[in-house]
């Protein structure tokens, strides 16, 4: 008995018999879009200094994030630890086989265990917020708010138990529970915007649209209060083992004014647009350190705080097509970057800790260890032990995935918030005509990974269905080059070309071809033509300026071109600014110097337009045509502008 209570004395005073810490509580606070360069810039101005407290007491990486980067495909990549492939979710969107419409991604769709999954069936209680694709609710041990929440209460007078609520919550009658912290865009107060914006108060008052900038920025901000609000709730009143909490309003402010971010000689409208919504993405970043420090607030000695963002944006930098961004609407994920970022602190991690290029099939290994989950060997990310102030569990499960997912009983067809997600979506410029269904970004995804057999296989079946979609056609023969099968691949690019001339990949794809089969001459015609008509596109540019030393598509020809093409690219980057009246003065002065060089008129047309001035774009394009009449854009624009497309909605 004696040497019983010497031994239990032994461990005490050593710390313990194990070395390996019981699993503490974690905190995954999810938020979209951070850029890690930008809050290094404002950390250095010391303006967020919650995110300060975790970068010098804490652990810290770039987030490698993956392509396509659409939050939904890569929330559900972070949340499953597997590729996108294996789980499922290919985009934003699915398609209703009965009635052809678009439908928001579901849970139903994912084809693997979630986290909440498996630390539910590892007796481990968990409590999920507004992640993405978590509609509708599945049960688990503990609770989920789903990505629905917001938009079920967003034309709502009051809360409403009916049909209409199936699968918002799990369990059900948390959905009356969370209602109290549901805050909508008609909530928010003028005093509340001021920090973000600087509008009059009747143009605050306005009602709600997801197409009005301030309205969209107004459900961004209340979506965002409601969903940390609510995790911060279940974190108190069911104490959850690993709460999840999803926050979106930094990515949708980003996307609509994020080409606002600290530029500078903004002239006529864009100037007008900076005077209104120029603070307004460096304000929302100053609220995502303030929902850090909410957090750290409420942790104890027993917590692991995890902060990530699933991608960066590239702000400050304005569209070279001032009208796309006349109505503050970005284009889709074309201004996401490839890093994220990635914190972790509290119990369990080391302090000042470099995580070595942590990528998304990481995080769900990791996180698993510190729930003290064992991680299964089928899942290829790596624990990032670097982080971790304790040794990597062993890996002693082959797979979790054994069974159906639990899913909640609610129709996955469709529900009435389904448009205004679709709305939100859409105005964001993610459902715009050329964007790629989910089996498209599927087989995009097997092409990337090198799979290409089983990319080529799922592009011919999309070609099946779709035969006159020349984007499909490029892709195919994108793969059938790499597996070597040159003639094929020529052939399809062929039919792409007839179906979509102005399409810059179909002739890099074309000139890669002839690269490898040692044609450099015919290589080099096809570079061009794709920089000719999509003048930034760089895979080509880099390939021309190997080749030829220059990565422009039609080099000057005269000392007087040289110089006018000078002053004509001064005129795009004033009109790019808002400047046109500048623009306008440099073209004049281009044109006096090279009268016949046919890219001054083509950007004398492109500020016409911007001007308003459909008369004078025409006469403009029509110069430029006549002086290169077998230039494929010029045509297709001036067919445009002589024939504008009706207005969304129009009817005969």
């Amino acid at each position: 008995m004696g040497l019983l209570t010497a031994l239990a004395f032994c461990c005490l005073a050593l710390g313990g018999c194990t070395t390996e810490p019981s699993p503490g509580r974690v905190i995954v606070l999810a938020i979209d879009g951070l850029d890690p360069g930008a809050i290094d810039l404002l950390m250095s101005e010391d303006k967020m200094p919650g995110f300060a407290k975790l970068r010098q007491e804490g652990a810290y990486g770039r987030l490698i994030s993956s392509k396509p980067i659409l939050s939904p495909v890569i929330w559900t990549t972070i949340a499953t630890g597997k590729e996108p492939h294996e789980h499922g979710i290919g985009h934003f969107v699915t398609i209703n086989e009965k009635t052809g419409e678009q439908l928001p991604v579901t849970s139903q769709m994912r084809r693997v265990k979630a986290l909440w999954n498996i630390l539910s069936d590892a007796g481990r209680k968990v409590a999920v917020v507004g992640w993405w694709a978590t509609w509708p609710a599945e049960t688990v041990n503990g609770s989920i708010v789903s990505d629905h929440t917001c938009y079920h209460f967003l034309f709502q007078d009051g809360f409403d138990a009916s049909e209409d609520s199936a699968g918002i919550t799990y369990p059900a009658e948390l959905e009356a529970a969370v209602t109290p912290f549901i805050k909508r865009p008609d909530d928010l107060t003028f005093a509340e915007l001021r920090p973000h914006v600087s509008v009059s108060e009747d143009e605050f008052s306005k009602a709600f649209a997801f197409d009005d900038a301030l309205g969209h920025f107004k459900w961004a901000r209340a979506t965002a209060d409601s969903y940390k609000d609510i995790g911060l709730e279940l974190w108190r009143r069911e104490r959850p083992d690993t709460l999840m909490v999803y926050v979106e309003g930094v990515d949708s402010t980003s996307h609509l004014f994020g080409h606002l971010f600290r530029r500078e000689k903004l002239a006529g409208e864009l100037a007008e647009q900076q005077k209104r919504f120029g603070n307004t993405v460096e304000s929302m970043y100053l609220y995502a350190d303030r929902i850090v420090s909410e957090y750290l607030d409420v942790m104890d000695d027993d917590t692991t705080l995890v902060v990530l963002s699933d991608h960066g944006f590239d702000l400050g930098v304005l569209h070279d097509d001032p009208s796309k961004t006349r109505d503050m609407r970005r284009v889709s994920e074309r201004y996401h970057k490839i890093e994220g970022i990635l914190y972790m602190y509290g119990k369990g991690i080391t302090p000042r800790a470099r995580i070595d290029a942590p990528t998304l099939l990481d995080i769900t290994p990791t996180l698993l260890a510190l729930g003290g989950v064992s991680p299964a060997r089928d899942m290829q990310g790596r624990i990032l032990t670097e982080a971790l102030a304790f040794p990597a569990p062993d890996r002693t499960v082959g797979t979790f995935e054994t069974g159906q997912n639990r899913v909640a009983e609610a129709s996955g067809d469709s529900a009435p918030v389904d448009p205004a997600i679709l709305e939100h979506l859409r105005s964001l410029g993610y459902l715009d005509t050329s964007s790629p269904t989910g089996d498209r970004n599927m087989a995009a995804m097997h092409f990337q990974a090198g799979r290409f057999e089983e990319a080529a296989k799922l592009y011919r079946t999309l070609i099946e269905e779709k035969p006159d979609d020349g984007a499909l056609r490029t892709s195919l023969a994108g793969t059938l080059a790499s597996l070597g099968n040159y003639e094929e691949a020529v052939v399809e690019l062929a039919e792409a070309e007839r179906l979509q001339p102005l399409n810059a990949e179909i002739y890099h794809n074309r000139g890669a071809i002839f690269e490898r089969q040692g044609k450099a001459a015919e290589a080099v015609e096809e570079y061009r033509k794709a920089v000719r008509y999509v003048p930034d596109y760089e895979p080509s540019r880099r390939a021309l300026a190997r080749l030829t030393g220059s990565p422009e598509a039609d080099a000057p020809a005269t000392d007087a071109e040289k110089l006018a093409s000078a002053i004509a690219q001064r005129a795009r980057e004033a009109a790019i600014r808002g400047d046109y009246k500048a623009a306008l003065e440099q073209l004049d002065q281009a044109q006096q110097i090279a009268p016949s060089f046919a890219r001054i008129y083509q950007y004398r047309s492109n500020v016409a337009y911007l001007m308003g001035d459909r008369d004078g774009a025409i006469a403009a394009l029509e110069k430029a045509l006549e002086l290169e009449p077998g230039h494929a854009l010029y045509r297709a624009n001036l067919e445009n502008l002589r024939n504008p497309p009706a207005p969304e909605g129009a009817s005969d």
